[in-house]
């Protein structure tokens, strides 16, 4: 013997379905996110180390980390960039944190978030212009944050769009 259908079976199944997917996809470029700042936090640490400890980077065979390194543009203030950047990192992290898709997310920490890896993006590509065209010479290290910082960025438009 069937069973009788109940009203809008299919069209439930289909929206639970949307539902199940969208918050995949939420989680997805949560972790990826997660992921890739705790990548640029490790790197900018490094990049803090050498800096710090007048040590030479381990990229001799593939760049010129210490022409850039010990650039006059290599600090703000006195203050380290790669420091800057750890502490830029961390705010992303933290930023995350209180984003939790699973406890529903936060509208303005994620446009916060969007407006911390826009920041980020656009010194990224400042110094990466200074790398190239005036110091002509580039940091592995240094182009590891900046990708990670764009990929940030890219993700923290992403997650703008599914939760809009």
């Amino acid at each position: 013997m069937r069973r009788p259908r109940r009203p809008g079976g299919a069209a439930r199944s289909a929206t639970v379905t949307a539902t199940a997917n969208l918050e995949t996809r939420r989680d997805g470029l949560w972790i990826a996110s997660i992921v890739l700042a705790l990548l640029g936090l490790v790197d900018s640490i490094y990049l803090t180390w050498i800096k710090l400890a007048n040590q030479t980077g381990t990229c001799a065979l593939i760049g010129d980390c210490e022409t850039v390194n010990n650039s006059r543009y290599a600090e703000v203030a006195g203050i380290p960039i790669a420091l800057i950047g750890a502490a830029g990192y961390l705010l992303i992290l933290g930023m995350l944190a209180v984003d939790r898709p699973d406890r529903g997310g936060s509208e303005p920490i994620r446009f916060g978030l969007f407006g911390v890896t826009l920041a980020g993006t656009v010194y990224s590509a400042y110094l990466t212009y200074l790398e190239v065209f005036v110091l002509q010479a580039i940091c592995p290290f240094c182009v590891v944050s900046a990708v990670v910082m764009v990929g940030l960025f890219a993700l923290s438009l992403m997650r703008l769009r599914l939760w809009a």
